[in-house]
């Protein structure tokens, strides 16, 4: 049996699902693609090929076994794209929830079902049919859980928004002692710029209690200061639009001092060394082009009680 403890987002990482690049498939049409940033690089002939994939996603395991860390793989599924764990379900304390996901993807979920037969199944929490929620817009955060969701009258418009408000109150329900803080965050079918897919697209807590963030990427001014009063300014590191586009905030934390970030990220990883951090740094800026980074392509079950 997977004993599943999940409380925050960096206490030291014991068990973790990461994805896999392999036989991921021909590169999607125009028609095919799911947020605005796999759009711009299927049109200008850029998307990333499976074999530059496969390396990227190498380097972060090898970052895994380096720290000790236990690492399932999803079942291998011909043709077809597997990184990003993260979507397909999420752990808060001891309890995984299968996420509501596009229905296009629901096979991603049956290639890691025998992860999920290891956990008790009384542990095991399918959301009912109107509930949208997705990992990347879910942190657990100590007494906290924070989620990511659109609140608009067009929700169903945009396929780049993927937690609704009955998502949220999902969670409110199932974790009644957690203080549940929502984030209307800002969405967009054509401008990556412009477009926070889920949470961990502009914000994620590091270390104990520092955390990455792009204004930009909430609708609401409140939500942002919100963050900011729980953190202190000084501990949190900004990033500019083009950061967010490049993704900064979507680093992946093993422990509370070390960080896996992608190599080229030098301001960000500066920053981090200069606040006593151990930075992991390794290559993913193929992956990225699919508009979802480190945190995206894992889906952490174990880590340390505090």
């Amino acid at each position: 049996m997977i004993q599943l403890n999940i409380n925050d987002e960096t206490s030291r990482l014991r068990a973790v699902v990461l994805g896999t690049a392999i036989s991921n498939g021909p590169t999607p049409t125009i028609e095919e693609a799911y947020d605005p940033k796999s759009l711009e690089h299927i049109k200008a002939g850029t998307y990333p090929v499976e074999e530059d994939m496969i390396k990227e996603m190498e380097a972060f395991n090898k970052v895994f076994e380096k720290y000790d860390v236990k690492v399932y793989r999803p079942e291998l599924i011909e043709n077809y794209n597997q990184i990003f764990t993260r979507d397909i379900g999420f752990v808060i304390e001891d309890v995984f929830i299968k996420a509501n996901i596009l229905p296009d993807r629901e096979r991603e979920l049956d290639a890691i079902k025998y992860i999920i037969d290891q956990i008790d199944p009384a542990k095991v929490k399918r959301p009912p049919e109107e509930v949208h929620i997705e990992g990347g817009d879910v942190m657990p955060w100590n007494d906290h859980v924070f989620i990511g969701t659109y609140k608009g009258a067009d929700y169903k418009d945009f396929i780049t928004a993927r937690t609704n408000k009955e998502g949220v109150q999902y969670i409110k329900e199932l974790f009644p002692n957690k203080i549940v803080k929502e984030f209307n965050l800002v969405k967009s079918k054509t401008e990556p710029r412009d477009n926070a897919l889920h949470l961990d697209c502009c914000f994620q807590p590091i270390g104990v209690d520092k955390g990455i963030i792009y204004k930009g990427g909430f609708i609401d001014e409140e939500d942002y200061d919100y963050l900011v009063n729980l953190f202190g300014k000084e501990n949190l590191f900004h990033i500019e639009r083009e950061e967010m586009y490049h993704m900064f905030s979507n680093v992946f934390s093993i422990d509370h001092n070390v960080i896996v970030t992608e190599k080229k990220f030098t301001r960000l990883n500066e920053w981090l060394r200069s606040n006593g951090f151990i930075v992991e740094e390794i290559p993913y800026a193929e992956i990225s082009k699919q508009e979802g980074l480190l945190r995206c392509s894992t889906l952490p079950l174990i880590r340390d009680k505090k």
